[in-house]
């Protein structure tokens, strides 16, 4: 529902696939991800136009990440050169060119090829995709967030606008499920950000706000060591719970809708708790890998959030 983030593929052993076809490789990067991107139960339609959203999304991240596929052919099919293929600033602004003849014209990526359709079909604006794009040209210039509204903000635009996109694919978008969608989304995302504290550091980027971590005693160099030591835990523990109340807040998002829609998005809420409850069976040590949770307890977190109980 919210912005990707690559994980072990099936089709190709690691997050990145062996294929030059731009649009064939990102799109294989699904099969990786954190949670459901489409699901067989959901409609061919819907799961079509998800997986062309899916497709945005995941290499837009890819772009601002550094992670394209090697040999350049997306630079290529932006129109940027390879002398400055790796000029992420510039790709970012090339694909927003992109992006803008998928509304007027006709696009050159085929991913955005393959996203026109869907943006027709169910009258899709440019903004949730330009702040996807956004986030990403922020991850270029900023690297520390002073404080958690600052955190939000970014979230707003890192993950937010593909819920409202979900919404929208599925003709269920009101401005009351828009803003429990932006509860989930903001969860997930902070959800995955203490996940990926150390991967996150490794490409010099911090996500824990800067005042809590002053506030728990955390310097920065606590984030670079192989186990996290009490005062982080303490702070990974303190953000949880933030994502947790987050979650709960987005909850009712689940009871406002029915059918299949209802399963994927309860999906999505009990992804984010079990991975919180992960989190807090590794004693909120985040250091030695993402914590991850089980199938049974993401299972039992589904029928949690089905019912209502969470």
């Amino acid at each position: 529902m919210c912005r990707p983030r690559p994980g072990w593929s099936p089709v190709t052993g690691t997050g990145r696939p062996h294929t030059g076809d731009p649009e064939r490789g990102t799109l294989d990067k699904a099969a990786g991800e954190n949670f459901p991107v489409a699901p067989f139960f959901l409609p061919k339609a819907w799961r079509a136009d998800l997986m062309a959203v899916y497709g945005f999304a995941r290499l837009v991240d890819d772009i601002g990440d550094g992670d394209l596929a090697p040999g350049g052919a997306d630079a290529r099919l932006l129109g940027v050169s390879a002398e400055e293929a790796e000029n992420r600033l510039l790709l970012l602004d090339a694909f927003e060119t992109d992006l803008n003849r998928v509304f007027d014209s006709t696009p050159r990526h085929p991913l955005l090829r393959r996203l026109q359709p869907t943006v027709r079909r169910h009258t899709l604006t440019p903004e949730p995709f330009r702040g996807l794009i956004a986030a990403n040209r922020q991850d270029q210039l900023v690297s520390r967030y002073e404080t958690y509204d600052d955190l939000l903000a970014y979230c707003e635009l890192s993950a937010n606008p593909v819920g409202r996109l979900v919404l929208s694919v599925t003709g269920t978008s009101t401005p009351e499920r828009i803003r429990l969608s932006d509860a989930i989304c903001t969860a997930l995302q902070i959800v995955e950000h203490l996940q990926d504290v150390a991967e996150d550091l490794g490409r010099d980027r911090i996500y824990l706000p800067a005042e809590d971590m002053k506030q728990f005693h955390v310097q920065e160099a606590d984030l670079a060591t192989p186990t996290a030591g009490a005062s982080l835990r303490a702070l990974v523990a303190y953000e949880a719970q933030r994502a947790r109340d987050l979650l709960n807040e987005g909850a009712p998002l689940v009871g406002s809708v029915h059918g299949r829609l209802k399963l994927l998005l309860a999906g999505f809420v009990a992804g984010g708790r079990a991975a919180i409850r992960a989190i807090a069976a590794a004693e909120y040590d985040v250091l030695p890998g993402p914590p991850k949770p089980g199938k049974v307890q993401l299972l039992r977190e589904v029928g949690v959030t089905l019912r209502g109980e969470g």
